[in-house]
């Protein structure tokens, strides 16, 4: 009589400990959130910065600038984006610096700029707060004839001729058209509908002075 020995019945693999699947599942769902706040957290987007300075009256195309992948947290709306550029280009209306970001109000649509340049020979120096990109009020002053003042008559007060004008640059004496006149010599942009009233006022003789937005003339001076 043979001896038979019965197989070993097969071992059950125990079921997975509920803990370490508990476990995995806090993993993974860490993972995911700590991704998703980075990615929120670097939500860049594209803008332009300038290539070059950009200078009061330039016309502007794409290839005067470079993208930049930036994140702007929101405010990407105030600033040139990839795309607005159009093909006929765009007129810088007020100063950019080299590899600055390029401000959506510092440019404007060629068919929407009415605005030309005119130099100004001024009655005084201008301050030094008068620099390429200011802002500005053009002010004009007629002064008393000889006869005027022997009658005691006083001048007109001085009147704003044009607001809002943009100083181009501020022309040095070498560079000035006469340099015996102990004014300064600017170069405005302003709109074309004042310009007529700028002439005239330099046909008369008036005095012209500009004054940086922000700063008023003082009563007397």
């Amino acid at each position: 009589m043979t001896d038979s020995t019965p197989a070993p019945a097969p071992r059950r693999r125990p079921f997975a400990d509920p803990r370490l699947l508990i476990g995995l599942l806090l993993v993974a769902a860490s993972v995911a959130a700590t991704v998703g706040i980075v990615a929120a957290a670097d939500r860049r987007v594209q803008v332009y910065a300038a290539a070059g300075p950009l200078e009061p009256g330039q016309r502007i195309a794409a290839s005067d600038l470079v993208a930049r992948d930036v994140a702007l947290d929101g405010s990407d709306s105030l600033y040139l984006g990839i795309g607005d550029v159009p093909r006929g280009g765009l007129v810088v209306t007020r100063a950019v610096a080299q590899g600055e970001l390029v401000p959506a109000s510092s440019v404007g649509r060629t068919s929407d700029v009415d605005a030309t340049s005119l130099v100004l020979r001024l009655a005084t120096r201008v301050s030094a707060a008068v620099r390429p990109g200011a802002s500005i009020d053009v002010w004009s002053a007629t002064p008393a004839t000889a006869a005027a003042q022997l009658e005691g008559a006083s001048a007109d007060p001085p009147a704003v001729l044009v607001s809002g004008a943009t100083v181009v640059r501020v022309i040095d004496d070498d560079q000035a058209l006469t340099v015996d006149h102990e004014g300064s010599a600017v170069e405005v942009r302003l709109p074309r509908s004042r310009v007529a009233r700028v002439l005239a006022a330099i046909a008369a003789g008036d005095d012209l002075s500009i004054v940086p937005q922000g700063l008023g003339l003082r009563a007397g001076s």
